[in-house]
């Protein structure tokens, strides 16, 4: 069988690191048999440019929504004429299309950030210079609602005179948003089957702004509702902001989390420094019959064409997108392939070497592809 993979390689740095994650997924592919129809959407800001009415193709929705696995660079360039990015004719930014548009049109509906401190890697906290969890004391999941929130189209500015008075962005929480992620997050508990670092219970923590906000009180209410129907599962809440403290001063305590869009879109890039930064941080966004895989870092338009920046959280991606796959079309092989994958990677953190500057410095730093070319010959070594 041969799967249908669209590559979204988008801006900057974006291509760069997508190189690397395909150089992984081939050596892997190699070993085990499997193959792949490859099919490279151009988009985002560099494209919207180029062409001057799209961030992608035409028919780019529809290539993505046949695929059988989605995998995203990073999208975002600056604009030439100004100090923000570059912005489409309606006043989102390039690249919406295929990151919101794809969440959206396809209901993606789950927003996934595995957060994990593997051996070897410092957190940035005090710019990473003690490591001061062990690394098995970081291993959580944040679930993040993917389709709606402030993020749904129903705000604007009011320009009188063409200069902008007012600006409106309405808080949107459905019922049906919310039973869907949330059920997804005591599913997600129940198959990890991992429990806390702190005690080893499985644990839903729910992140609110139940005090202030009513689609908070909404979605704080069908999460319990939903919870009844995992009784060997615990359901915690906690209030946002409080929840910020949590997390970095012990994340030991969480197993899996879920929130709203913005809140989860906050707390997640927090929650990135406990794993090594973003360079480490992986994005699988989620929905019923589709999926995409991303690192959640930037484009980095700074560093694009320096060979410099960190892969791991591309290649990570495509571990995990291999792992959803391989459930959804029950093929060992993928499992293999993912496991493979994280094996390499953990081997490559622990020895220190190759490494990008982010994880050890300028001194020691090797290129990108330095790090892509030595995890993906040592997956491929693990399967032979």
């Amino acid at each position: 069988m041969t799967y249908k993979l669209v590559t979204l390689g988008g801006d900057g740095t974006g291509p760069e690191v997508m190189r690397e994650g395909l150089r992984v997924l081939d050596a892997v592919s190699k070993v085990l048999d499997l193959s792949w129809e490859i099919d490279d959407i151009p988009c985002g800001g560099q494209y919207y440019l180029e062409h001057g009415d799209l961030d992608w193709p035409a028919d780019a929705q529809g290539r993505c929504a046949a695929a059988d696995l989605i995998l995203l660079g990073a999208v975002g360039w600056p604009d030439p004429n100004g100090k923000g990015p570059v912005l489409m004719a309606d006043g989102k930014m390039a690249g919406f299309s295929p990151v919101i548009g794809n969440r959206i049109n396809m209901d993606l509906f789950a927003n996934v950030r595995p957060i994990k401190l593997y051996p070897g890697v410092q957190h940035r906290i005090h710019g990473g210079n003690k490591a001061v969890w062990e690394a098995g004391k970081v291993d959580m999941v944040i679930v993040r609602e993917n389709t709606e929130d402030l993020y749904a189209p129903t705000g604007g500015k009011l320009t009188p005179g063409g200069q902008a008075q007012v600006a409106i962005d309405t808080r949107v929480i459905t019922r049906r948003a919310s039973e869907q992620v949330i059920r997804f997050a005591f599913e997600l508990c129940r198959k990890r089957n991992k429990g806390a670092p702190k005690d080893g219970k499985l644990r839903v923590t729910a992140i609110v702004k139940d005090n202030v906000l009513h689609g908070c009180q909404m979605f704080r209410d069908i999460f319990f509702e939903i919870g009844k129907e995992y009784p060997e599962i615990e359901k915690d809440t906690a209030i946002v902001d409080a929840f910020t403290q949590w997390l970095i001063g012990q994340p030991e305590y969480y197993d899996v989390c879920v929130t709203t869009n913005m809140f989860g879109d906050i707390v997640t890039d927090l929650a990135s420094v406990l794993q090594g930064g973003m360079g480490m941080a992986v994005g699988a966004n989620i929905g019923h019959e589709n999926a995409m895989f991303e690192p959640i870092h930037g484009s980095a338009p700074k560093h694009a064409g320096k060979d410099k920046v960190n892969p791991i959280a591309m290649i990570l991606s495509v571990k995990e997108g291999l792992s959803w796959l391989a459930d959804r079309k029950d093929d060992a092989r993928l499992h293999k392939a993912a496991e493979a994958i994280e094996a390499a990677v953990e081997e490559v953190l622990a020895r220190g070497e190759p490494l990008t500057y982010d994880l050890v410095g300028n001194e020691k730093a090797a290129p990108c592809s330095a790090v892509g070319k030595a995890i993906a010959e040592l997956a491929a070594a693990k399967l032979a």
